[in-house]
């Protein structure tokens, strides 16, 4: 009977030390959808990646990046975006109200890849910093895609 007591007594222990580390660090996520095809989801494959909430929380974001946000229609859905825009930059816009924007401080203007088929900045406006939960740093499943995701800006066009 020791021995249950001491495993219960661990994994009550160690539950603490995984949360925290899940809360601080990444976890694995579920891409659903086209809006950042052909990057992720290509050939309807859905990809899962890792997101790294370090690089959000220390505000290592850049242009380029790929990140995950709290919907800003939606706050209880979660999206994954590119940021094309930083704070205090002029950005083109793809068809929002004004076809160019500054972005105003601690806002970002992200964009998925598959223009036409995404709801982001175009439609809801720069994105609050806050708003970033975490990082996309690679593809970890399936294995056949497994590669770390680049940070760069695909040409972008008008619907």
């Amino acid at each position: 009977m020791m021995g249950w007591g001491r495993f219960v007594g661990g994994c009550v222990g160690a539950l603490p030390v995984a949360l925290t580390g899940l809360e601080m660090v990444g976890y694995v996520a579920r891409v659903d959808g086209a809006s950042m095809q052909p990057v992720l989801n290509p050939d309807r494959v859905t990809d899962y990646v890792f997101l790294s909430r370090w690089a959000a929380r220390s505000c290592q974001v850049s242009r380029g990046d790929v990140v995950s946000l709290v919907s800003p229609r939606d706050p209880s859905q979660k999206i994954i975006k590119r940021v094309v825009g930083l704070p205090g930059e002029l950005v083109h816009t793809l068809g929002w109200r004004r076809p160019l924007v500054t972005l105003p401080p601690g806002h970002l203007w992200v964009e998925g890849d598959h223009t036409g088929h995404t709801l982001d900045s175009n439609s809801f406006g720069p994105v609050s910093l806050g708003l970033v939960t975490a990082k996309a740093v690679c593809i970890v499943w399936p294995p056949h895609r497994w590669q770390f995701i680049s940070s760069h800006v695909p040409e972008r066009k008008p619907n």
